[in-house]
């Protein structure tokens, strides 16, 4: 009996991991090639490179992905995550990670129901943040200089736009090329829509006064790019009037509810771009003659009016007449006038300088110095008597102020005490005991302070009759020691 721990000698091919990962690969794509799988896209992801990553699921199974970049652009709708798709591919393997995968050759929405659901989603979500509200679109301008189309160079939609402008007012016209189908035809359209309001003022060439986005009929597929997202928000975020103008006039599609304007055509969209000229040409003509008509009419009114009026006058000349009349009555009488004025000045002139001798003046000198000498003596006379009056008021008032002095009353014996702030101390209150005075008398301050047993006032028992046989007064305090 052989040891179980002894490895058997068996006949099983031994292989290397490439090997048996190559042996799977031609496997699963000998036994599918190509298949069509319908299922929901998840975990979309787009690389740099332009290739797209995702997983198609259902609810039991999922299933990778891959998409090369040329395909992708190639596609007429943006793939999302959730949506529902019918993909044709390859299966294949993948040994860097051993795992299979489909290699995605065409990708188409499982339905209209799909792509419809989607829109009508995005469509509410749109309107909730506000941005179909009829107060943010802008007024068109109503003869717009330079006007920016967006659009494909080679279709029928810029040649239908071109003749349209040219047959209505020929205007200037920027076109900015871009894809209007496929994977990336969205972000073509809003590079173009922000590219167009990025124009400086001022610089080369000039910033359209007017956008209009526009693109053919096709189906709900093949307008799928104007229904993105980045493309709806780049036209609510233009600062230029913009005009959508996408498809039929059934199509609708979500740039036409952000839009300033909607046409259901790109040739109508020309015709809302710009007025008709020769309509415009003609209105003006019409203009011009109502205005003349009006100027013509005007003129004569007021000259009719004017003839009028002058009806009512009198002959200008004869006014004139009577008016140079009474001028040169009034230039007699003024000539007349100043001639008479200067005879009466002359008549006082001479008067006056008669009186003007030598010997009038030195009598009337004489005069005048008489009574100033007289005017002299009587000042003098007053000054004095006004001094001596008032020397005496002035010796009166001092002879009273020194009997009202307390200088005089201090040498009758009577001293003033004051505290140590120089107020006077007047009552019995204001006497503290160990308060430092001072006694102001007759001839000179002396410091003093109040005593504690000797502040209050006494009395002199009875008084004493002088040798007259007079009574002192009664009840006269003497005044105590201080000391």
């Amino acid at each position: 009996m052989s040891d179980s721990h002894t490895p058997q000698t068996t006949n099983i091919h031994e292989f290397t991991v490439s090997e048996l990962s190559g042996a799977l690969k031609r496997t699963v794509e000998d036994q599918f090639g190509h298949v069509r799988v319908r299922a929901e896209i998840s975990g979309l992801k787009r690389a740099a490179s332009g290739h797209v990553y995702l997983a198609l699921k259902d609810d039991k199974a999922v299933l990778d992905g891959i998409m090369w970049r040329g395909t992708a652009q190639k596609l007429s709708f943006r793939p999302e995550d959730g949506l529902e798709v019918i993909c044709t591919g390859k299966l294949t393997t993948y040994p860097g990670r051993s795992k299979y995968q489909i290699v995605i050759e065409a990708m188409e929405p499982a339905g209209v129901g799909a792509l419809m659901a989607l829109l009508e989603e995005r469509k509410r979500k749109l309107a909730a943040e506000g941005l179909f509200a009829p107060e943010r679109k802008k007024a068109l301008p109503y003869l717009p200089r330079v006007i920016g189309v967006v659009t494909s160079p080679t279709g029928a939609v810029i040649r239908d736009i071109l003749h349209r402008l040219r047959d209505r007012f020929p205007t200037h016209v920027l076109l900015w090329p871009v894809l209007v189908q496929g994977e990336t035809a969205a972000s073509q359209i809003a590079a173009a829509i922000k590219g167009f309001n990025a124009i400086g003022e001022g610089g080369e060439i000039r910033r359209p006064d007017l956008l209009i986005v526009a693109r053919g009929g096709g189906s709900l597929e093949d307008l799928w790019a104007f229904n993105e997202e980045e493309v709806v928000r780049a036209a609510a975020e233009s600062q230029i009037p913009l005009i959508s103008a996408v498809g039929h006039e059934t199509d609708t599609t979500l740039i036409d509810y952000v839009s300033d304007r909607r046409a259901p055509t790109p040739t109508a969209a020309a015709e809302m771009a710009v007025p008709v000229r020769s309509e415009l040409l003609a209105y003006v003509d019409d203009l011009e003659r109502r205005k003349r008509r009006g100027l013509s009419r005007s003129v004569q009114e007021k000259k009719d009016r004017l003839q009028g009026l002058a009806r009512g006058l009198r002959d200008p000349q004869s006014m004139i007449a009577e008016k140079v009349q009474h001028l040169d009555h009034l230039e007699n009488r003024l000539r007349q006038s100043v001639q008479n004025m200067v005879s009466m000045k002359q008549q006082r002139f001479l008067s006056t300088g008669a009186l003007l001798r030598p010997d009038v003046l030195t009598r009337g000198f004489v005069q005048y110095q008489e009574r100033l000498a007289n005017y002299e003596g009587r000042l003098s006379r007053a000054v004095k008597v006004k001094t001596e009056r008032l020397s005496h008021q002035l010796d009166t008032s001092y002879r009273l102020l020194e009997s009202l002095s307390f200088k005089n009353v201090l040498s009758r014996g009577y001293s003033i005490v004051q505290d140590e702030d120089g107020k006077v101390i007047s009552t019995v209150k204001q006497a503290k005991a160990g308060k430092l005075v001072t006694v102001r008398m007759k001839d000179g301050d002396a410091p003093a302070v109040f005593g504690a047993e000797r502040l209050k006032t006494t009395n002199i028992s009875a008084p004493k009759k002088n040798k007259t046989g007079a009574d002192k007064p009664e009840n006269k305090p003497t005044q105590g020691t201080l000391l």
